[in-house]
């Protein structure tokens, strides 16, 4: 029984794990049971609802099943998810009290107490997780030497007598950025008006800690959220065969496209990028798109799935990203729950696109400035390091860029690009091919330039507009453009990712660095061939992957209710040879969630 409750770092658990699984099936046992018969004093009205006391009586089953679920993953940091519980249940009252109790100042005051939830939520990420990032910019500015001191391992020593906890590191406690972000929404929209503060601190703490999406998301606002706690459970035999399905779907994901691609290929690439050629290191950025794809939204079908078993909804939060057009489109698709999230708190009260000065000039200045700094501090969240901040700022550019070239005409269009290729090519004369970065570029603008020319002779003859197949094909190349683009910020992604806070910013830059230089030099054609014959598995995979991702909306829907509509004893046909399937591709060590570390 020790061995079961003890909190062990080495096996925590992992949604692609029997340990979870096994924990889930108790759960939902529980909460079958729970909701079948309940508390005496839960029984349904006469209008066949449950009472507020067997909702209630669900919410706090489902909380202790989610900070024990916490306490398997995160161990001792559990105490900081209950101080975040008990801290912004408090003050969300104080708020509503402050703002909306008394008649005379309906829709007014409280502003004090939202900004202290902040500050209290901000500091406590900013201390885990930002720690050495800013400790180690102050050294470099100052020519000081201090180091992080873990003031709460300290406390911690105090109270023991073997001195335990390490003072000279910062451990980052998996999902505190998730979790931070929900509990601040949940402030602020008291604050906006759209809730009412949860009476009951073990609905609140339900809320914050729900274990499907407690540490990786999707990040649920309070608002779509917390109607929830009051609603009865509902699960329509439809819904039961759309959850199964998004575990199923989920799990595969995970396994069989994002485990095999990241160890049998991507993390070699990225461990020693040298040893690789440039067009190597390029398509390990290509497939590793598409394994942080499949890895993230892999989790996220598969919380959904958990969720809807037990009647609560999680947004949707991937949308076919990679058929994205331009970057702004991308990130309407991409992690829609942190998007949503960055517009709504840091987008629009930065101003969003209003106008400065009442100056319509002024609009698009505006609302590209606060786009860029929004994807900065989207970045940012990410992780502690330059290279999350160049990858946050390169993708606002990127949007910045778009914006600028949709507001053209299309002759002003092609003459910028004639330009820039011509600039392009008169730069790598001048530098004799000494900067491989430069080489990228220039690349890259020729393509462009080819295709901007293509389309603007279409455009000319007026057979883009009326032609189909010409179409698809601008369409085609606009989505191809804007993967490879994302594509090259994730080398700074993937860099930054899964190291030492401690050396992270020197380790990743390093990466970036040689990888640049190999894939900006001459590619020596003559290894493709053999790459192709030697990691077909790999390419195989990752060419399956996009055909799938690429497939229509309305046919994946079709497929999908399909599989919800089969009787009983297919779909656990069905589970059961995914299952197989995935268990033949599952490797010796299993691969974390990417998004745990952030």
């Amino acid at each position: 029984m020790w061995e079961i409750f003890k909190y062990d770092p080495m096996h925590p658990l992992l949604f692609t794990q029997f340990y979870f699984w096994a924990f889930f099936a108790i759960v939902y046992a529980g909460f079958t049971l729970l909701m079948q018969w309940g508390p005496i004093h839960g029984k349904h009205d006469s209008l066949n609802r449950p009472s507020r006391a067997r909702l209630h009586a669900r919410n706090i089953y489902l909380m202790a099943a989610s900070w024990f679920f916490y306490y398997k993953t995160s161990g001792i940091f559990l105490l900081i998810l209950a101080f975040i519980t008990l801290s912004d249940w408090l003050i969300g009252k104080q708020i509503y009290k402050a703002r909306y109790s008394r008649p005379l100042r309906e829709g007014r005051g409280g502003s004090g107490w939202l900004i202290l939830s902040v500050v209290i939520d901000l500091s406590l990420l900013f201390y885990f997780k930002y720690a050495y990032f800013f400790t180690n910019i102050f050294n470099d500015l100052f020519g000081t030497s201090f180091q992080v001191f873990d003031i709460f391992a300290y406390i911690g020593n105090g109270f023991s007598h073997d001195g335990r906890f390490l003072v000279d590191r910062i451990i980052l406690p998996v999902g505190i950025s998730f979790y931070i972000f929900q509990v601040i929404s949940y402030a602020v929209d008291i604050y906006r008006g759209k809730i009412e503060p949860v009476q009951n601190i073990l609905d609140f703490g339900f809320y914050v800690s729900f274990f499907p999406q407690l540490v990786a998301g999707p990040i649920v606002r309070a608002s779509e959220f917390v109607p929830q706690l009051y609603r009865p459970f509902f699960l329509t035999r439809r819904q039961f065969g759309i959850a199964v399905f998004w575990i199923l779907n989920g799990l595969l994901k995970k396994i069989i496209l994002s485990d095999y691609l990241a160890v049998n290929f991507i993390d070699r690439v990225f461990q020693s990028p040298m040893l690789f050629s440039g067009f190597e290191n390029f398509f390990a950025l290509l497939t590793y798109s598409m394994q942080v794809y499949a890895d993230f939204s892999g989790y996220t079908d598969i919380a959904i799935g958990v969720a809807l078993l037990m009647g609560f909804y999680l947004p949707k939060n991937f949308d076919s990203p990679y058929k994205s057009r331009n970057p702004q489109e991308f990130w309407r698709r991409w992690h829609q729950s942190l998007s949503r999230w960055l517009k709504g708190y840091v987008y629009i009260p930065l101003g969003g696109n209003r106008t400065l000065f009442g100056r319509p000039a002024s609009k698009l200045l505006s609302s590209n400035f606060n786009s860029f700094l929004t994807m900065l501090i989207g970045g940012l969240w990410h992780g502690a390091s330059w290279n999350f901040v160049i990858w946050g700022a390169l993708n606002g550019i990127g949007m910045i860029i778009n914006k600028c070239w949709r507001a053209l005409n299309e002759h002003i269009r092609y003459v910028l690009m004639l330009l820039l290729a011509i600039a392009m090519v008169v730069t790598r004369q001048l530098t004799n091919n000494a900067y491989p970065l430069v080489n990228m570029i220039e690349v890259w603008v020729l393509i462009v330039w080819a295709g901007t020319s293509i389309w603007y002779v279409g455009w000319l003859w007026g057979a883009r507009s009326t032609n189909r197949f010409i179409a698809w094909v601008d369409n085609a190349w606009d989505v191809l453009q804007t993967f490879v683009f994302i594509s090259f910020t994730r080398l700074f992604f993937r860099s930054a990712s899964n190291l030492d806070p401690a050396t992270a910013n020197r380790e990743a830059w390093q990466t970036a660095k040689q990888m640049v230089n190999q894939i900006g030099c001459a590619w020596d054609n003559s290894i493709v061939w053999p790459f192709m014959q030697e990691y077909k598995y790999v390419v195989l995979l990752f060419v399956a992957g996009m055909i799938i991702h690429w497939l229509p909306a309305r046919f994946k829907s079709r497929y999908r209710l399909a599989f919800a509509a089969m009787p009983l004893p297919l779909i656990v046909l069905a589970a059961a040879v995914a299952v197989m399937i995935a268990y033949q591709f599952i490797t010796a060590d299993m691969q974390p969630f990417i998004y745990f570390q952030f």
